[in-house]
């Protein structure tokens, strides 16, 4: 049996990432990649990249076809451009980039270490009222809060 770091080593033999400075510069040419956050909306509402738009992981693959109820036309088709993918941590966005190179996505990218790594960084994050969120209530937000039962044997 895999652990989750073991899986997310195994997607990025094929998953490139690019990291919060680097996708700060792309985010201001001619033409920027789309952003594709796949936390839970409830994360998404409490802070978010601008210009992201949220599609949950579990709905994922559903939301890159079309003929769903889920499905997101901008990103059904957008097989040839470039997207970043985000989380917090960088582990799930590199899960959902495999997932949509296995769907013909050409140009998938991973935000390394996500929302959590562009905070640390000091890049703006906002709310679902695109208000910009505070750095330091930002990272109240982002910290783990893993109970002591989910830690394991």
């Amino acid at each position: 049996m895999k652990t989750v770091d073991e899986l997310v080593a195994e997607c990025l033999k094929t998953v490139n990432e690019i990291l919060p400075w680097d996708l700060q510069e792309h985010l201001q040419t001619d033409s920027p990649p789309q952003l594709l956050d796949v936390r839970e909306p409830s994360e998404f509402q409490m802070l978010h990249i601008k210009g992201s738009i949220n599609v949950p992981r579990g709905v994922l693959e559903q939301a890159c076809d079309y003929g769903y109820d889920e499905t997101v036309p901008e990103l059904a088709a957008a097989r040839d451009q470039k997207i970043i993918v985000i989380c917090q941590s960088g582990k799930h966005s590199a899960l959902a980039a495999h997932t949509m190179q296995q769907l013909g996505y050409q140009s998938v990218l991973s935000l390394r270490t996500g929302v959590k790594g562009w905070n640390d960084y000091e890049l703006p994050l906002q709310n679902i009222d695109k208000q910009i969120v505070d750095i330091n209530e930002a990272d109240t937000i982002l910290v783990p809060h893993v109970q002591p039962e989910q830690m394991g044997p």
